[in-house]
């Protein structure tokens, strides 16, 4: 038996996608009782990696919440849909990478936390070439 977790599903498969298009996809629950849950979040964010500090950026953002009279029901898909901003772009350079993703966190009873993520790339920015000097 399987632990709590979050499946995430993008519409077009997780194609790469434009600024201004519509990130749209769905969120199921497994393996968590509708008791358990207090609070759901989705995210769309971006975040770097690489030298130096780690910057994120949220650029949609919803919150479900049992005490505030939200229904969650983990045996239902949930649905998300955000349209996509100019910047940044998605970028996979030597020294820092921009990374976007839905991430679906769910806040269980006892303090318990469950998160998922699904990457995806925004923009078409070219892999930087290796010259002399960096390689």
């Amino acid at each position: 038996m399987s632990g709590p977790r979050i499946i995430l599903r993008l519409d077009e498969n997780g194609r790469v996608y434009q600024p201004g298009d519509t990130l749209a996809g769905q969120y199921r629950m497994t393996s968590i009782e509708r008791d358990d849950v207090k609070a759901l979040e989705v995210s769309v964010l971006w975040f770097t990696e690489g030298k130096g500090d780690e910057d994120m950026g949220v650029h949609y953002f919803k919150r479900l919440s049992t005490e505030e009279g939200d229904w969650i029901d983990p045996r239902r898909p949930g649905t998300f849909a955000a349209t996509l901003p100019n910047s940044p772009l998605s970028y996979d350079g030597r020294i820092v990478k921009v990374r976007w993703c839905v991430r679906v966190r769910v806040f269980l009873a006892g303090g318990r936390e469950v998160v998922g993520q699904r990457l995806f790339r925004l923009g078409n920015v070219p892999k930087p070439k290796l010259t002399a000097a960096t390689a």
